[in-house]
Order: C-alpha cells, then structure tokens, then sequence
C-alpha cells in the first residue's frame, strides 16, 4: 500500500483493530470483577479435595515419601510436593 489512500486505509483499520482489543481487554477484566465480587472462584480446580490436602499434609509429616503419596493418589510428584506437611 504505498498509495495515500492505501495507508489512509492501514492507519483506519489499524485503529479500529486497537479500539476493539481494548473494548474486550475492558470488558473481560469487569466480567472478572463481578464475577469475583460474587464469589465465583476463578481458575483451574485443585486437583485434591481438601480432605486428601489434610491427608497428604498427615502422611508427609509422618515421614512418608512423596513418590508414595503420588502414586497412591494418582497425581504427579510435583502437586504433592507443594502441600507442605503438617505441624505437629
């Protein structure tokens, strides 16, 4: 586009493109707000109950090993290893 009416058209779109990522950038972030004022909890699902994190916490604090725990609840190394175990 090396026209004036070529680039009169890039700058146009260009703007309309950047207008409309900021509508939605704003919108997005007060259906958040809402959502949260609500108390909708936003985000991915804990992959263990509670009653399974307590669990968890119980075992680590008694010496067992992660690699156990993960196995026997069927969940990665990683997601046991940040449940910190519990205080006695």
């Amino acid at each position: 586009m090396n026209t004036p009416h070529g680039r009169l058209m890039l700058t146009v779109l260009g703007g309309l493109a950047e207008f409309e990522r900021d509508l939605t950038r704003s919108r997005t972030s007060e259906g958040r707000a809402r959502a949260q004022a609500r108390g909708v909890k936003l985000g991915r699902r804990p992959k263990l109950s509670t009653a399974q994190q307590s669990f968890v916490a119980k075992e680590r604090a008694q010496g067992e090993s992660v690699r156990h725990l993960a196995r026997v609840l069927g969940v990665s190394k990683a997601t046991i290893g940040r449940i910190p175990p519990a205080v006695s």
